[in-house]
């Protein structure tokens, strides 16, 4: 067994979309000290995306190539598909990572709140999984599988107190989107997994980064995600070492999944 070699990326060409901030760049920053030779990452935000492009360029010329546009519209997605893969033969990761969010309560909850969230979350996810499905099956070999990694919430995973109804659904969708589509792309040599993240400072989580230590009360860990934590979970499951993990999600979120027990519970048994 080469230690060396079971979590390198070493040569592999990546693609994160929403890779511009948040989790998507945290995940870019792993995977360049992980070694990948190129990661592409998408973003809306064009000024947003060059800023990021250049910043980790500094570090890894030539290897951070910012493509824009919006998932959620199908002709932006197509037009991605078509510049990717104008540029490249195969893929050898696909980290769909791209999300929106929305909250509001039951009784004034909007259509365009639910559309806009699942059309990305969900749909997007999807289409762009099965537009890139050449490129990621000319990538994969039984020895060396291409990987899909999809990023999914704890929100999935588990309700939590705020009225974000179709961001809780959609993240739910994910987690069982996920081992419906490992069933099917295992065939052809791609590995699907997801990730759960708890609290990360970002501009979706705004309570985490601008209250972190409020939110590490709700935490067993008592702190929020930073980078290595995120990124070191995406790591393994794109490296060799998470080649037999299919279909599962992974909470990378301090325990609240699966070690929150509620400081005020009253244990009923009298324990």
């Amino acid at each position: 067994m080469d230690f060396t070699k079971l979590f390198s990326l070493e040569g592999k060409i990546a693609l994160i979309t929403g890779g511009s901030r948040g989790i998507g760049k945290m995940l870019l920053e792993g995977f360049l000290a992980a070694g990948c030779e190129k990661v592409y990452i998408t973003a809306r935000k064009r000024e947003q995306l060059a800023e990021t492009e250049a910043e980790f360029n500094a570090a890894y010329p030539g290897k951070v190539i910012g493509l824009a546009g919006d998932l959620s519209q199908r002709d932006d997605l197509a037009a991605l598909v078509k510049e990717l893969s104008s540029r490249e033969s195969r893929l050898d990761v696909l980290v769909n990572n791209a999300g929106a969010a929305w909250g509001a309560e039951f009784g004034q909850f909007p259509e365009a709140g639910w559309d806009k969230v699942m059309d990305l979350n969900v749909k997007s996810l999807f289409f762009l999984t099965q537009a890139l499905f050449p490129l990621l099956k000319a990538a994969g070999t039984f020895d060396r599988p291409a990987k899909v990694i999809n990023i999914a919430s704890i929100d999935g995973l588990r309700p939590n107190p705020w009225e974000t109804y179709s961001y809780q659904a959609s993240k739910a969708a994910v987690v069982h989107l996920t081992k419906r589509l490992a069933a099917r792309l295992i065939k052809d040599n791609i590995v699907c997994t997801a990730i759960a993240p708890g609290a990360y400072p970002s501009e979706m989580n705004k309570a985490a980064a601008k209250n972190p230590e409020g939110s590490a009360r709700g935490i067993p860990y008592k702190r929020v995600g930073v980078a290595e934590d995120i990124a070191g979970g995406a790591i393994y499951l794109a490296s060799r070492a998470g080649d037999y993990v299919v279909g599962t999600t992974i909470p990378i979120d301090g325990g609240i999944v699966n070690a929150w027990i509620p400081e005020d519970f009253n244990d009923p048994s009298g324990h």
